[in-house]
């Protein structure tokens, strides 16, 4: 299979290349703030577009989205296509379906609460331990009462049932406090206000719908609009983990093949890992680790390689290094780090090169035969087909017209879950109470309350009570009962201890 065409080595003047059968062992494009990398990215999901390979990536800045159109046949551009040496280079559009959490520049990207699960959610929520415990507890007892968790109203439902009935579930789960019930719910309320609650239903995503080819054989390409989402960055570094964990789970071992089954690109990478407690950055590690046998590879894209932790990190074969500024002791730390990370090239002094790289150059390193990686290599990198920035509002809407999974997921479905199961329960226990006496005649039937009423019930509350309060009668008889009682255990009492005395 032909390799994906990066770009050319200046330092030896030769292809730089990645190879298919290695796109699964991950990599990572990094470099500061305006030095190519989006062009790269773009460049590296047309590649694997063409050899027939899907690809997911979010449109963090909203010009990934011109993958979906062809470039404009820029001279500069078809110059620099020809030094690289790209073969039949002509502008071209990629196949492509926009996907939009809020539903507004690509088709609703939903999924369920249950499968989102307590250990995300909580995290997309910023819980604390404590809380985080109180919320495992929900998702427990929705089991266990066969509830139901679809949507954002759901888990609103059990956390109210878990506040009525806090001290048998206390009993039987584990403690749960009012004030932890009550966090919880706040954090709902402001996910909600984010936006987050279209996220949270059905149709939800189905994996396969991410990893379609289209009539020509080539993999279309996912773009996920997050120049809003990226401003809730646990929110979208929370999306993008799900998405990676569902793919781990689902997918079957299929060990190394000859292309990838899905390239996964995840821009911005260090909100991944920010503030991430350990459990769960092992968690990361897992699914980076073990993912690559499922015929996924996972692409980081960060501004500093030491964004991505280092056990991670140990694992990305395939390198793209834009350059780096040295202007602060983090950014010198950033340029050591990232020149030991290369296997060295005697023609190349890589600390050297990192911050003297223009733009549209890169420092590059890919898995050759045998899985070993290459000499760092100087790279001028290809330019892509496609129009290299923004598309206009109608071409979007031009493309997710043409898209065939706008009839599946355009339209939300709410299905009984355990809102309505709850309504429903509580609606038939009322009933209950309320229904009124069995049917049948009879002389000793006694009159409902219902059936009384007028001057003679309230003569009657009155004189002889109504259940809630003492009548007058009950009153003083109890009363002359009292005094009685009272007269004679005086007297037993004097006879008993010699009366008083005259």
């Amino acid at each position: 299979m032909d390799p994906i065409l990066l770009g050319k080595g200046l330092t030896d003047d030769v292809p730089v290349v990645l190879l298919p059968k290695y796109g699964n062992r991950h990599g990572l494009v990094a470099g500061a703030t305006g030095t190519g990398k989006t062009v790269t990215l773009m460049t590296l999901a047309e590649g694997f577009s063409r050899i027939g390979v899907p690809v997911f990536m979010a449109d963090v800045k909203g010009d990934v989205a011109g993958l979906a159109v062809a470039g404009d046949g820029n001279a500069k551009v078809a110059q620099r296509a020809a030094e690289v040496g790209v073969a039949g280079y002509a502008p071209g559009a990629s196949p492509v379906v926009f996907w939009d959490l809020y539903g507004t520049l690509g088709h609703p990207v939903r999924t369920t609460v249950s499968e989102m699960g307590p250990t995300l959610i909580g995290r997309i929520l910023e819980l604390n331990d404590t809380q985080s415990g109180v919320l495992d507890i929900v998702f427990k007892l929705a089991d266990d009462r066969g509830l139901l968790l679809l949507d954002l109203d759901d888990l609103r439902a059990l956390l109210s049932l878990v506040a009525a009935e806090r001290k048998a579930v206390s009993a039987e789960y584990g403690l749960v406090s009012a004030q932890s019930v009550a966090a919880i719910q706040r954090a709902l309320l402001r996910l909600s206000q984010d936006g987050g609650e279209g996220f949270f239903g059905e149709p939800a995503l189905e994996l396969a719908d991410l990893m379609r080819v289209d009539h020509d054989g080539r993999g279309v390409i996912g773009i996920l609009a997050a120049d809003q989402l990226i401003l809730k960055p646990r929110l979208y570094a929370t999306f993008l983990l799900w998405l990676l964990s569902e793919l781990f789970e689902n997918l079957p071992e299929v060990g190394d093949l000859d292309k990838p089954k899905l390239a996964f690109i995840f821009d911005e990478a260090h909100l991944l890992f920010d503030d991430a407690p350990p459990a769960l950055q092992q968690r990361i590690e897992q699914v980076v680790r073990l993912i690559r046998s499922k015929g996924v590879g996972v692409y980081f894209c960060s501004q500093f390689p030491d964004d991505v932790p280092d056990d991670i990190l140990g694992q990305l074969g395939n390198r793209v290094q834009h350059a780096l500024r040295a202007y602060t002791p983090r950014d010198q730390k950033a340029v050591r780090t990232a020149a030991e990370t290369f296997v060295p090239n005697p023609r190349l002094d890589v600390a050297a090169t990192l911050s003297q790289l223009g733009t549209g150059e890169a420092l590059v390193s890919t898995l050759q035969e045998k899985g070993v990686p290459s000499p760092v290599q100087q790279t001028m990198v290809a330019p892509p087909r496609c129009r290299m920035g923004a598309i206009t509002g109608a071409e979007r809407a031009q493309v997710r017209a043409g898209s065939p999974l706008g009839t599946r997921y355009d339209h939300a479905v709410n299905r009984e879950s355990a809102t309505e199961m709850l309504a429903a329960r509580a609606q038939a226990a009322a009933d209950s109470v309320q229904a009124p006496p069995a049917k049948g005649g009879g002389a000793g039937k006694t009159p409902a309350p219902q059936e009384e009423g007028g001057f003679g019930k309230a003569v009657s509350d009155v004189l002889f009570g109504n259940g809630r309060r003492q009548g007058v009668i009950e009153a003083s008889g109890k009363q002359a009962a009292r005094t009685i009682t009272n007269q004679i255990v005086r007297g037993i009492l004097g006879g008993i201890f010699g009366g008083r005395k005259r």
